[in-house]
């Protein structure tokens, strides 16, 4: 089982390359979902309203399962698909990768373009910087008060994040966890009396 991924820190952009006149410049942007790539998307569409083409690639999923390329009326195979496989050369995920073109008046043919793409794709990645972000899961714990500090000092033990702590005379936490550490928690969680405990992610 995959228990992380990588992905680029943060989005990088404006990155210029020239060929035989034409301009094209390379952005990434880090998304979790198809409604950041279009809200993307559509915010270089706006910026940049008079570029010939705006060519992209993305890939979501920690295994990169949902993605797409797509040329915007280039020559098919041409742009979309060299930019696409420079995700699966520095194998990262959830990323979004913009080529714009602005059209110099010289035809660069399939080969050009392919190579164009492709090289401005790879510029724009190798300015973001990758990192590995570990998958976490949610847990929702029930206890009584007086386990509190027990409770406590066992999610400080794993790295826990407290989301929500809901102090009654039964006290209610939601908590996440690093996936890898799922089953050491819940052997020590079963372990405890009185306590009740489920992953909702």
């Amino acid at each position: 089982m995959q228990f992380s991924y990588q992905t680029i820190q943060s989005s990088v952009g404006n990155i210029l390359l020239k060929e035989k006149g034409s301009k094209f410049i390379g952005f990434a942007f880090s998304v979790n979902n198809e409604d950041d790539i279009k809200k993307n998307l559509e915010k270089l569409r706006e910026i940049h309203p008079k570029a010939t083409h705006h060519c992209y690639a993305f890939r979501l999923g920690i295994n990169g399962e949902n993605y797409r390329a797509n040329d915007d009326g280039e020559p098919s195979g041409s742009a979309g698909l060299p930019i696409f496989n420079q995700f699966l050369a520095k194998e990262i995920t959830n990323v979004l990768l913009v080529v714009i073109r602005y059209y110099g008046g010289t035809k660069l043919g399939v080969g050009g373009l392919v190579k164009a793409y492709k090289e401005t794709a790879k510029l724009t990645l190798d300015e973001a910087e990758i990192i590995t972000k570990e998958l976490e899961s949610e847990i929702e714990i029930s206890f009584h008060f007086n386990q509190q500090n027990v409770i406590f000092t066992l999610l400080n033990k794993f790295n826990a994040k407290i989301l929500n702590f809901d102090a009654q005379e039964n006290g209610v936490i939601l908590a996440s966890v690093k996936t890898s550490q799922k089953e050491n928690i819940s052997e020590h969680l079963s372990e405890m009396q009185n306590i009740s405990f489920h992953f909702l992610r």
